[in-house]
């Protein structure tokens, strides 16, 4: 299972630079559209490997509100201290292209991971995971509470 949450902390990292792109070139958090289109692609993926494409919808919801939950921290610290704000960003595409291609990873890693997943061991699994994933990525508060909320229904097939 330690993939698959490496690869869920990943895709939660990419928040800093997103909401840094954000920032300097004033467009919204929250993406409705973008939203569907990911949702839309990783039923589409999920379906692909067998897993169901409602399991995986509930997970990436939570993964982008995990992830906008950053971004909205990011934005708040920096309208608290405006010094700290970001004056260069990466491109938006880029980072969405690191993100679908980590979508993809975690779909097949769901679908590598699916018994483990409706085991009765999962939260166990899931738990140690995270831990040692919080600790090799070096993950802040902020960063292991998104995680946290990010993968609180994988073990709820």
């Amino acid at each position: 299972m330690y993939d698959l949450v490496d690869a869920a902390t990943q895709r939660l990292q990419t928040a800093d630079a997103v909401a840094a792109s954000k920032w300097i070139n004033g467009g919204p958090i929250t993406d409705p559209v973008r939203a569907q289109q990911v949702l839309t692609a990783v039923a589409a993926d999920a379906q692909s490997t067998g897993v169901p494409t409602d399991y995986v919808t509930a997970l990436f919801t939570d993964q982008i509100n995990a992830t906008e939950a950053v971004q909205y921290s990011r934005f708040s610290g920096w309208k608290l201290d405006p010094a700290a704000a970001p004056e260069t960003a990466p491109d938006l595409s880029a980072s969405r292209a690191q993100i679908d291609e980590l979508n993809r990873r975690m779909v097949g890693e769901i679908a590598e991971q699916w018994p483990a997943l409706q085991s009765a061991e999962c939260v166990a699994l899931l738990d140690g995971s995270k831990t040692a994933v919080a600790a090799a990525r070096g993950l802040d508060p902020l960063y292991r509470q998104a995680l946290d909320a990010a993968t609180r229904s994988y073990c709820n097939p």
